[in-house]
């Protein structure tokens, strides 16, 4: 299959600095609406990729995202999030940027280039065949992610990836690609924009299934969470309130007994 990169393909609109900011806000959310319904059209391989994930989760492994730039940050993101939403280890969900962490905030020049870094990045954390590694790279041809995901398929790595171009070298390194196709972006090759709104979205699918089918959350609500803050500690009174059929009082005694909505609901005596 020939590869081209639709997300750096010309926009589709020219002349931006003549735009009105009216005009401007509207032609970018016009292009935003559509990513929704790209990523509706790889729901199939968002589903393979989840299934493993659980898999590896259940018998103890990890789940690892790769990415360089705005991907290697979206990654990290939702990497972060694991703990204080689903009360999970630090350790389960990791992000790996390439250029480590103060590429989070600055880019660092050549990074993405390197073909060594992303498999020492990913055995610090001594990975093993017990892992899933996600790369996430909007074009599909950064070697950082590529080559590290290579390493994983000849150590007996399950891999995966999210990227946003058919076809890609990326996709086709790995066992279980997830391919979104956003097209061109408003302003050319600025992947940040529906590419790293498409990934977001991925990367939201993966880890949220992937907690409730490890049992993270109760009906609808995150009965796992840490309570690291005045609006949680609330949130979590209420979900009592809510599940135990009990008045506010009991409820803010409960969370400060048991300090976890799970923990108060197992212990409730009525």
């Amino acid at each position: 299959m020939s590869f081209t990169k639709t997300t750096e393909q010309s926009s589709k609109y020219n002349h931006l600095e003549k735009m009105s900011i009216s005009e401007l806000l509207k032609n970018i959310n016009t292009e935003d609406k559509t990513v929704p319904l790209a990523v509706e059209k790889a729901l199939p391989q968002i589903e393979e990729l989840t299934k493993q994930i659980v898999q590896k989760l259940k018998i103890g492994g990890r789940l690892f995202y790769i990415g360089a730039g705005t991907s290697g940050r979206l990654g990290i993101v939702d990497a972060s999030e694991c703990p204080p939403t689903f009360g999970v280890p630090h350790e389960l969900v990791i992000g790996l940027i390439a250029g480590g962490d103060t590429a989070i905030r600055k880019a660092v020049e050549f990074a993405e280039d390197s073909t060594k870094e992303g498999w020492k990045d990913l055995l610090k954390h001594n990975i093993s065949n017990k892992d899933v590694v996600v790369g996430i790279a909007a074009s599909g041809t950064t070697p950082y992610v590529i080559s590290a995901l290579e390493k994983c398929n000849k150590n007996d790595i399950t891999t995966g990836c999210i990227t946003c171009n058919e076809g890609s070298p990326l996709a086709q390194t790995v066992q279980f690609p997830v391919e979104v196709v956003v097209g061109p972006e408003f302003v050319t090759g600025s992947s940040r924009m529906k590419a790293g709104t498409a990934q977001k979205l991925v990367l939201n699918m993966l880890s949220t299934v992937s907690m409730v089918q490890l049992g993270k959350i109760k009906g609808n609500k995150m009965i796992d969470m840490q309570l690291s803050n005045n609006k949680l500690v609330e949130r979590a009174q209420r979900m009592l309130v809510s599940e135990l059929n009990i008045d506010l009082k009991t409820a803010k005694e409960l969370i400060r007994k048991f300090g976890n909505v799970r923990e108060a609901i197992k212990n409730y005596k009525s």
